[in-house]
């Protein structure tokens, strides 16, 4: 075959003009032989044209494949007829793209190689894919580092930047971004969500002032936001409306918590949360509001984060502020409770009850809390709830035995001292 024969006059396959044959085989038995042209395959593989160069080479190379890579081996050798502004769109999938990158880095054929890495790393890719390219780069090395730049770790500043931004619009209450409405806001809270879960970087992130900064405003915006529906809903009454806007308002204080707590600054929302307490109650306990049963069960599923965090000491607050806590809550509390399952039993499809997670919870950040509250505290509030008329939920029993036995405990103690103080003053005399 002449080297300078134009590539036009020739094709992969073609018997007429071919000089050298390339048989693919496998393990399984499967054997195809294909005409190709020995100046082809040398100018564009550093492997044929070594394999070429041998003197005692024989007119046919045999290529052993495996199943999975047979069609890979096959696809490449078409490819080494192709111009090198054509190799770009021969591709039409990641799997087929890597499957080529893999052959064309074994038998040496750079500038195939070069192409897959680009296409690579320019479209999108599933999970699934990702997964498998990472598997592939590692084996093939610095040759095809460059796809994986979409998913090499960025510095603390970029990092801190992108977490900001995001803290930022998913704190917005400027209103829905159309056409996606709150999508957009609510993607921007999983995201936030995500970056805060494991991750030995992001407690350097979550530290830094400015962060911490942006995340306070976001928390002051959001209550803003939510105290002033409250207000409006408490003036002009319930509509569907207020009713929408107050609901996504207390859904991303809840959200707050969980990103609060990750971030060691759950105490301002708690702090903030009881301040507001008696306002809150007085809203919704109205008589023009009292079937707002969707609005009264978000303000318990947010309340139990704050009991969660208080009861067990994740947030530290004077005993004064956690005995305003309970006794806000648990008579609302424990009165809703008893309405929502009543009306749960005779409607099936009913929405709002308090689940059994969410009631144990509750029930349990309460005992908690209450066994640790000074005891004349504890008697206060253990006494209001066995004078309820339903002693059912919460279940305060526990922290009534522990009071009882602190009580009796103190009392020996006393007595004990007092016993020691006159034997020691009988002595003296």
């Amino acid at each position: 075959m002449d080297e300078h024969t134009s590539p036009d006059l020739i094709k992969f396959g073609d018997p007429c003009r071919s000089d050298i044959v390339i048989c693919l085989k496998n393990r399984i038995g499967r054997q195809e032989v294909f005409h190709s042209h020995s100046f082809v395959l040398k100018s564009k593989s550093a492997y044929f044209a070594d394999r070429l160069s041998d003197p005692s080479s024989r007119s046919c190379i045999e290529i052993e494949c495996t199943e999975v890579n047979y069609d890979h081996h096959l696809k490449l050798l078409k490819r080494l007829y192709l111009p090198a502004g054509s190799l770009l769109d021969s591709f039409d999938s990641v799997r087929s793209a890597l499957g080529v990158l893999q052959v064309a880095a074994a038998l040496h054929c750079e500038s195939i190689v070069h192409s897959c890495v680009q296409y690579l790393e320019a479209v999108p890719w599933e999970e699934s894919e990702e997964d498998e390219i990472l598997v592939v780069v590692s084996r093939l090395g610095p040759i095809a580092m460059p796809i994986l730049a979409r998913i090499q770790p960025v510095d603390l500043d970029g990092t801190k930047s992108v977490f900001i931004s995001a803290i930022r619009f998913a704190t917005s209450i400027d209103g829905p971004s159309p056409p996606f409405g709150d999508e957009l806001r609510t993607s921007a809270q999983e995201q936030v969500e995500y970056m805060l879960g494991d991750d030995e970087d992001m407690p350097l992130v979550a530290a830094d002032n400015e962060v911490q900064l942006e995340t306070r405003t976001g928390l002051s915006k959001t209550f803003s936001s939510f105290e002033r529906e409250l207000s409006l809903i408490f003036e002009s009454g319930m509509c569907k409306v207020g009713e929408r806007k107050i609901l996504q308002s207390l859904s991303d204080l809840e959200w707050m918590c969980n990103i609060l707590l990750k971030m060691g600054l759950m105490n301002e929302f708690v702090s903030k949360w009881i301040n507001i307490s008696e306002t809150i109650l007085r809203v919704v306990e109205d008589e023009n509001l009292k079937c707002i049963w969707g609005l009264k069960l978000k303000l318990v599923e947010v309340t139990s984060k704050v009991l969660d965090a208080v009861g067990y000491g994740n947030v530290i607050l004077p005993a004064p502020h956690r005995v305003q806590l309970i006794k806000s809550w648990l008579p609302f509390i424990r009165k809703l409770k008893p309405v929502l399952d009543s009306m749960s039993d005779k409607d099936a499809e009913f929405p709002y009850k308090m689940d059994e997670d969410l009631c144990q919870s509750i029930e349990g950040a309460m005992v908690s809390l209450v066994s640790a509250l000074p005891s004349d505290d504890q008697a206060d509030i253990l006494a209001d709830w066995m004078n309820a008329e339903q002693l059912r939920y919460p279940d305060l029993s526990e922290a009534f035995e522990v009071w009882c036995f602190r009580t009796k405990s103190a009392k020996r103690r006393l007595v004990g001292g007092l016993t020691d103080k006159v034997d020691s003053t009988t002595v003296s005399l």
